[in-house]
């Protein structure tokens, strides 16, 4: 039986989605396979939509798994939430999927969502949960700069060193930018991304907001194709695998 799960994570306590050998600090993925070996006594392969990063969270990161056993979809969500009681993990929701589905490879669209509060005071309630910058940013001028990411394009300068895609060639289908308050929203998608991708034009786009660099010059910066012309790599407490299209 196949189950497809969409879950949701704090990543603040994890070294990342996926397994990382030779480190202490448990991944979410390892503590998925614990709790579905508690339910079921089987172990099987998870397969995730896509992979995140240490201290990196999750509103809707689906993943899919195949059991021997019979079980309910009710069953599986209930099972494992309740052996998840003690993790940062929750699964929203269980479906039984036909066996060709797969969380990875049928994913249409991914996205991604990055969280900065905008104020001079430190963060409290919302410390590791969003980028706390004190400099007043310009947010209309960082969506000027947005636009010239829209489409497809060459992204090496957001590019980690250590990403190991084979094309850096990218599609951005959208990117807003949203003022709430003290908060600004961004949320951008995509098919598939480079490695840090969202996390480098958050962080250049910062600096635009901030006055080091005008809208204009990301075009540059993606023409060069050159890491170390664009800005910081955002911290990934701000930033959340939002949800998967098929």
């Amino acid at each position: 039986m196949f189950f497809k799960l969409t879950i949701e994570y704090a990543g603040t306590n994890y070294c990342g989605f996926q397994k990382q050998f030779g480190l202490q600090q448990k991944s979410v993925e390892e503590a998925l396979e614990a709790a579905i070996h508690k339910l079921s006594q089987e172990q099987p392969k998870i397969f995730a939509s896509g992979r995140t990063d240490a201290g990196v969270h999750a509103l809707g990161q689906v993943i899919h798994f195949n059991l021997n056993k019979k079980f309910t979809p009710y069953k599986i969500q209930m099972g494992l939430n309740n052996y998840l009681r003690e993790e940062d993990i929750s699964v929203l929701s269980c479906e039984e999927v036909d066996e060709n589905f797969h969380s990875r490879f049928d994913a249409k669209m991914r996205h991604y969502r990055y969280r900065i509060i905008n104020r001079k005071a430190p963060l409290t309630i919302e410390k590791n949960r969003a980028w706390h910058v004190a400099q007043k940013l310009d947010v209309e001028e960082m969506k000027k700069a947005a636009e010239f990411l829209i489409g497809e394009h060459d992204f090496s300068s957001f590019r980690d060193a250590e990403c190991q895609a084979k094309s850096p060639i990218r599609t951005v289908k959208k990117i807003t930018i949203e003022k709430l308050g003290e908060e600004i929203l961004f949320e951008i998608s995509a098919k598939s991304f480079l490695h840090h991708m969202v996390r480098n034009i958050v962080g250049t786009l910062v600096w635009i907001g901030s006055g080091k660099l005008f809208a204009a010059e990301i075009k540059k910066i993606l023409e060069v194709q050159d890491r170390t012309k664009s800005g910081p790599n955002a911290p990934a407490c701000g930033l959340y695998f939002l949800k998967v299209d098929y």
